[in-house]
């Protein structure tokens, strides 16, 4: 087994306000973990930068052109309360789109048997044509479409533990029965979607919220009891895991309360279904994780699973 990983030094510039919690540290952070010798066997290579025909498989041509054209050459442009753009931002966006295809080319040829993208902004808050949430483009789920497209993948499915929900994965395939779009996420919490009642056109949206403090029991409940059959009935051929590591915790932003090791619970699970219908092919791309140190410890967690250790 040889996992790959997925990284630019372009991701650091992206720059945010100054007390931002998506601030570039978020990746210096996972580098310093990954740097660690028990990280050594993982194959790195850099993100590619995406092409704009990569983005448009899942979002608006006008809106992508727009956020182009916006995209400051100085100072910072604020898309809305949330969410801005700083001259680094556009490669940043661009190379993470990149990278996600990348590795799921890597997977899909069989040269490794599963990918980590570690690159920052995150994605699955971006709708169809719409960025928030620190969020421009959907990377996961452009890694999905991509692969339908380029090697005829007839079901996949995105795995999103995220602590908020990905409303933009949900928009982005609401009404496409060949993915199934599946999500733990705190309730109430922003951005206000993920009921147990929103499950798409074709029964292809598996919401399973989880209340404040609900800790890993309940976390380990939903996916046992709710995304996991589901998954396993759907039978995907690609799992692209929404990595957000912002449930751990130390995070300042939810209050889910989970242990860096229920995220690798949660990867090896996903694993072994994947081994079961989609020759174990997994993409995992990072979304959210705000404390510094909770997110360092679930990311080992996450990837020295996908490294089988």
């Amino acid at each position: 087994m040889t996992t790959l990983l997925v990284s630019h030094p372009s991701t650091l510039n992206h720059l945010t306000p100054p007390g931002h919690p998506e601030r570039p540290d978020r990746i210096r952070a996972v580098d310093e973990t990954l740097a660690e010798s028990r990280f050594d066997p993982l194959v790195r290579e850099l993100a590619p930068e995406g092409s704009l025909d990569l983005v448009t498989l899942c979002h608006d041509e006008h809106y992508v052109n727009e956020l182009r054209r916006i995209a400051p050459a100085s100072g910072i442009v604020y898309l809305d309360g949330d969410t801005s753009m700083s001259p680094g931002t556009w490669e940043a966006v661009m190379r993470g789109v990149g990278g996600a295809v990348a590795a799921t080319d890597a997977i899909m040829s069989g040269k490794h048997s599963n990918a980590f993208v570690a690159m920052r902004p995150p994605g699955h808050h971006a709708e169809t044509n719409r960025p928030m949430g620190f969020c421009f483009f959907d990377h996961a789920a452009i890694a999905a479409r991509h692969a339908q497209k380029k090697y005829g993948i007839g079901r996949a499915a995105v795995v999103d533990f995220d602590v908020h929900h990905g409303n933009g994965t949900q928009d982005i395939f609401w009404a496409d029965k060949s993915v199934m779009y599946c999500s733990t996420h705190q309730m109430p919490l922003f951005p206000g979607t993920g009921a147990t009642g929103e499950r798409g056109e074709h029964d292809n949206i598996v919401n399973a919220p989880l209340a404040p403090e609900d800790g890993s029991t309940r976390f380990r409940a939903a996916f046992e009891n709710t995304i996991l059959p589901n998954l396993s009935k759907f039978s995907p051929e690609l799992i692209i895991i929404s990595a957000g590591f912002d449930a751990h915790h130390r995070d300042p932003l939810a209050s889910i309360n989970l242990k860096a090791e229920d995220f690798g619970w949660v990867t090896k699970k996903l694993m072994d279904l994947a081994d079961r219908t989609a020759g174990g092919r997994i993409v995992s791309v990072l979304e959210g994780g705000y404390d510094l140190q909770g997110l360092k410890e679930s990311v080992a967690a996450h990837v020295s699973a996908l490294m089988g250790s």
